[in-house]
């Protein structure tokens, strides 16, 4: 993760460590991971981009209830992402 390049990162609260907020402060990006309830500083994050975590979610879910993609039965990475762009024109019809 050293050369990842990122405006944000968004994660659910499972995510909130110190090891890896302090990484990702070091490298500039934002993080928009709510913090958990037993922390003693309650620090700020976007709830606008957070709630756009969930629509992200709901996408790659809808991409694996389809079992071509959820088993990966392409064997050529080209096959397979064909597959995912069908599936997305599908989603958004």
């Amino acid at each position: 993760m050293e050369d990842l390049e990122a405006e944000a990162f968004l994660a659910d609260k499972a995510h909130d460590t110190n090891e890896l907020l302090g990484m990702f402060k070091e490298a500039d990006i934002a993080t928009v991971i709510p913090p958990v309830k037993r922390r003693k500083e309650q620090r700020a994050y976007s709830h606008e981009l957070y709630r756009a975590r969930h629509i992200i979610e709901n996408v790659f879910r809808a991409l694996k209830r389809w079992r071509g993609i959820a088993v990966r039965y392409a064997k050529l990475s080209g096959s397979f992402i064909a597959a995912i762009h069908v599936r997305c024109l599908f989603l958004c019809l």
